[in-house]
């Protein structure tokens, strides 16, 4: 079994890793306070978060850093890499619809990076891309963040209606961790990953 430390304090994200993750022991960073995010990508982000990490974790643990973003066509592409921060003090799902009140274009997608540190400093980096649409108000109680108002691509219900067992796959962070299984066992075993690039995943 694999032991991990999560350089995260989001104990929802730490769920959806672990619910993909299920053969490694991870657990949130003791010990961790945010690291400035200066990086111009959700790589570089999670890069950060990562190699923090490293310095605070057991020598003998992975340690996984992600960086995540929501990117709306009719806005450029933002919120972006300042998802978590760009509406603070305000829940940010209800900021992006009124930031989008009125727009017809509501097409979007959701981005998860992740970069797994080795013991011995090997680096894994996956991604893992949700296409689909902003929808016009919230609907459903399930998921955090912006999933009650993010329609994946052929669907009418929101994430947070479609519930966490489909989440768990399917999501950005869910295509993200599943590449990473990928990409550590066949640095394990020495047999190149086949399918190690899931949708949207940079190699």
């Amino acid at each position: 079994m694999i032991e991990a430390a999560f350089a995260s304090g989001n104990s929802d994200k730490l769920a959806e890793l672990r619910a993909v993750l299920a053969d490694w022991r991870i657990d949130l960073l003791e010990g961790y306070v945010p690291p400035d995010e200066t990086g111009a990508s959700y790589y570089e982000n999670a890069l950060i978060k990562a190699r923090y990490g490293r310095g605070l974790a057991a020598p003998a643990f992975f340690v996984i850093g992600e960086d995540s973003g929501i990117e709306c066509v009719a806005l450029g592409g933002e919120p972006g890499l300042h998802s978590a921060r760009w509406a603070a003090g305000v829940d940010q799902a209800d900021a992006l619809l009124e930031r989008l009140a009125g727009v017809r274009d509501r097409r979007a997608r959701m981005v998860s990076e992740l970069v797994c540190l080795s013991p011995t400093l090997e680096e894994f980096h996956t991604a893992g891309v949700l296409e689909g649409a902003i929808a016009e108000g919230r609907r459903g109680e399930g998921g955090f963040g912006y999933d009650p108002i993010f329609i994946p691509a052929g669907f009418d219900q929101t994430v947070a209606e479609i519930g966490e067992r489909w989440k768990e796959r399917n999501s950005h962070r869910g295509k993200a961790a599943l590449a990473l299984i990928l990409a550590v066992e066949a640095a394990t075993s020495g047999v190149e990953p086949r399918g190690y690039a899931s949708e949207g995943a940079v190699p």
